[in-house]
């Protein structure tokens, strides 16, 4: 395996509190009549973030404004209303002393994600952390993940993506990459097999038996209570 590359809201960090409020932010801002409960926000963590406002809103046509303002909040407050999953720095650690190349890929713009991982202690896993730009350059996660592929100089087939959500396991797909699913964030079983993933974990520490299932096309066991599914 050449690399292993995470994305981060949903499979590294939980970000649901300052994603939502941030979006509350904005359509409040932008004087909406309805503005959904955090709850019913959590769909839009992981999708591009302008497509998410331009489904709230009915069209496109306050959805770059709706972006602007949801940044006023989220670049000092909403971006630090955030934690790292329970296991998420030991799996890093494992894998990194096992001699892996591991990457961020999100969608979301690499200046925030930057920030994020240093904030919370995961920077120095990380030989590269890919984003989006501000302008929505690259948000799309076939063509993060293209550009990825190219700066890190690695054969697609030998690297690995592992992310909750359909538009992370389509991304690698689409870019010749194995893919893994993770079921602790904002994506479902159906979702993420209907998408491609190889195999789905439930829990951060089922990841590196996952990632050697994958590689080895060995059968999943299912000894830690559904921890890890195989799908191949």
């Amino acid at each position: 395996m050449d690399a292993i590359y995470f994305d981060l809201d949903g499979t590294l960090t939980d970000p649901k509190p300052g994603i939502t409020r941030s979006i509350q932010y904005a359509l409040q801002k932008l004087g909406h009549h309805t503005v959904p409960t955090e709850d019913e926000l959590t769909w839009c963590i992981g999708p591009p973030l302008r497509a998410s406002f331009a489904k709230i809103l009915g069209a496109d046509d306050h959805a770059d404004r709706a972006v602007s303002l949801y940044r006023e909040r989220f670049s000092d407050v909403g971006l630090y209303e955030n934690s790292v999953y329970d296991g998420i720095g030991e799996v890093l650690t494992t894998l990194r002393q096992s001699g892996q190349r591991l990457f961020v890929a999100t969608s979301k713009p690499h200046v925030f994600a930057e920030r994020i991982v240093e904030h919370f202690g995961l920077r120095h896993h990380f030989e590269h952390v890919f984003g989006s730009e501000l302008d929505g350059t690259r948000v799309d996660k076939s063509d993060l993940l293209a550009h990825a592929l190219k700066i890190a100089a690695v054969d697609p087939s030998r690297t690995l993506m592992i992310g909750d959500r359909s538009h992370d396991m389509v991304g690698a797909g689409n870019n010749g990459m194995k893919r893994i699913g993770v079921l602790y964030g904002y994506g479902s079983k159906d979702e993420l097999i209907g998408a491609g993933a190889l195999q789905v974990c439930a829990t951060p520490p089922a990841i590196p038996g996952c990632i050697s299932r994958v590689f080895s096309a060995e059968p999943a066991t299912d000894s830690n209570a559904g921890s890890a599914v195989n799908l191949s």
